[in-house]
């Protein structure tokens, strides 16, 4: 089931969790999950349409697909 960003942010709420920890554990730049999480609804300004900004979105539940690759920041770290 796909989640909105309101739903996403109390989820992050409710167990304590961090935009920027979130963003570290799964290899991604704290800077973009912030931006597509508080993003507007309506109109965002990142379409989340390929690279990480996608994988972010399908990992977060935001849209359906697949996950097109591991975080290059998550390969370094391995």
């Amino acid at each position: 089931m796909l989640k909105n960003r309101a739903q996403i942010r109390e989820e992050f709420a409710s167990k304590g969790w961090s935009y920027s920890g979130w963003a570290k554990r799964h290899g991604y730049s704290p800077n973009m999950v912030i931006a597509i999480i508080t993003d507007n609804e309506t109109n965002p300004r990142l379409k989340c349409l390929r690279g990480d900004a996608h994988n972010i979105a399908v990992q977060l539940g935001l849209k359906a697909g697949e996950i097109s690759r591991t975080s290059s920041r998550h390969l370094a770290a391995a």
